[in-house]
């Protein structure tokens, strides 16, 4: 399946529109990662623990964008967003959203 953030895919045309579709991921920072950002904080550089987590969620964000819009009938996604909240009462929870319009391609 093809997912991109374009409207269009080159070379293809679309056929038929099927709808927006949508991944959610909501994940938990776990307390290890939470003290390895902190002292990265404290001594600057980057957070690797945090990185990882947040490409594990949108990676898995996308698969369930994908899955969602083959479940339409669609084999592409078009117009593709990922957006990034932070939520929680400490902000411990993060949630990466996709959504894009599932059509079917030549």
């Amino acid at each position: 399946m093809i997912i991109t953030t374009t409207n269009s895919i080159e070379g293809r045309s679309i056929r038929e529109y099927r709808g927006i579709a949508f991944g959610e991921v909501i994940t938990g920072i776990d307390m290890f990662r939470d003290l390895g950002a902190s002292l990265t904080n404290i001594f600057g550089g980057r957070s690797a623990g945090y990185e990882d987590e947040l490409q594990n969620a949108r990676e898995e964000a996308l698969r369930e964008l994908e899955r969602r819009a083959a479940d339409l009938g669609a084999n592409a996604v078009v117009g593709v967003d990922v957006d990034y909240e932070v939520l929680g009462s400490n902000n411990g929870m993060l949630m990466v959203s996709a959504s894009g319009t599932a059509v079917v391609i030549d």
